[in-house]
């Protein structure tokens, strides 16, 4: 099967989440890209490298499974940026690729002697992608951020909260992933844009902006009528904030095996699907909320009445019960029902093994994509520190086997 993206290469300092997750995408679909490490720190620029979850308990800079799952089917090398050999090694690197990618805090290349002025007399085409917190202009572009921070600043924070309660955040660092994807879209619209005129451009992302941009209509709302980001005072929960519709919510079910947290997401839309959920119920204590008015104004009651019929149900049955009538309904699924016994999953491909150096084969996240004639492929896992040294500078930049060994003994790479 061609490679939609086996045209370029990419000269990558990428990490964590935000930028290896993006050059990711670039890889599964068959661009070169060449991760760069630093062998003096032994890859700890990418905090993942080292960090759980493990397989098979085994622990080390080799074995992280986040740092796995974001840098398959990429080509790994170590160059020190201190040495001047180091330098010149990078300065060849760049002539020959397309893009250089990185998502460290503002300053960080051009500290190093390769910002975007310095690529360019490299380089006049190569395009460049940098993803920070705050981006490289503006009052805050010295800060640095993390997942929970970009979500804080951007107010995505402000709207996450229990009834009552004050926002509690998220609890995973999903800008983290959402600004890959944006930087992932940067880099490939800088790369069309080169190749329709020629002309290479530096692509500033800012995280924080990435988030803000979620928000959409909730946000700029306010502008408009001076509405706060939440519909009420306080946060609704799972509540619907926009739509009239109740009930809307997580509610529980049945423990079939002992080991609790079984819910089912219930929403009724209209009158008519309350209609048909009553029905399903058919208990006496339904007939009150037969009024959508009634159903709005006494949500925690209603929220309590049903939470006392769906416990009594398994979270998958009720689930194609309501389904069938038709409820949108679905069951709250934990990782392995999701993985395992979901059909759509495995239909899918979703979880492809890869074969890395040291761990074997592991499953890794793929793309919730497919492409008829140019699909995405993942073969190997993430590359060991330096493990591509001998292959990219011999067959890249030509340089002898010996003369990678020297390069190595003098701690070059």
């Amino acid at each position: 099967m061609d490679k939609a993206l086996a045209d370029f290469r990419i000269c990558d300092f990428t990490g964590q989440l935000a930028g290896a997750g993006a050059t990711k995408w670039l890889s599964a679909f068959g661009a070169e890209v060449i991760r760069i490490e630093d062998p003096v720190r032994q890859g700890r620029w990418d905090i993942l490298r080292g960090m759980q979850p493990f397989k098979d308990g085994q622990q080390g800079l080799e074995y992280g499974g986040g740092f796995n799952n974001h840098n398959t089917d990429k080509l790994g090398i170590t160059l020190n940026l201190r040495t001047d050999k180091g330098k010149e090694l990078l300065t060849e690197l760049i002539k020959i690729s397309d893009a250089v990618t990185e998502n460290f805090a503002a300053g960080v290349l051009e500290k190093w002697g390769f910002g975007y002025d310095q690529l360019r007399a490299i380089k006049a085409d190569i395009v460049y992608v940098s993803n920070c917190g705050f981006g490289h202009q503006g009052p805050y572009h010295r800060y640095k951020t993390w997942g929970p921070i970009v979500q804080a600043v951007s107010g995505l924070t402000h709207m996450s909260a229990l009834p009552e309660q004050p926002p509690a955040g998220w609890g995973y660092s999903y800008m983290d992933h959402t600004g890959g994807y944006y930087m992932a879209m940067a880099i490939m619209l800088a790369l069309l844009h080169r190749q329709r005129t020629g002309e290479g451009q530096w692509v500033d992302l800012a995280c924080t902006e990435a988030a803000v941009t979620l928000n959409g209509p909730a946000l700029l709302d306010w502008t408009v009528n001076g509405n706060p980001s939440r519909r009420n005072p306080q946060p609704s929960s799972n509540r619907s904030q926009f739509a009239d519709m109740a009930p809307h919510g997580i509610y529980p079910c049945r423990d079939d095996d002992g080991e609790g947290d079984h819910w089912i997401a219930v929403s009724c839309r209209h009158q008519q699907d309350w209609t048909l959920l009553s029905s399903l119920i058919n208990a006496d204590w339904t007939a009150p909320y037969n009024d959508q008015h009634y159903r709005l104004s006494h949500q925690d009651a209603l929220d309590e009445a049903l939470a006392g019929w769906t416990v009594q149900h398994e979270k998958f049955a009720l689930q194609a019960s309501l389904r069938s009538l038709p409820i949108p309904a679905s069951a709250v699924q934990k990782p392995a029902e999701r993985i395992e016994q979901d059909p759509t999953t495995a239909g899918f491909g979703l979880w492809p093994t890869v074969r890395h150096s040291a761990m074997g084969d592991v499953r890794v996240d793929g793309k919730p994509v497919h492409m008829s004639a140019t699909d995405w492929q993942m073969h190997s896992g993430a590359p060991m520190l330096g493990e591509h040294n001998t292959h990219v500078l011999t067959r890249l930049l030509g340089l002898s086997e010996d003369e990678v060994a020297a390069l190595a003994e003098e701690g070059v790479i």
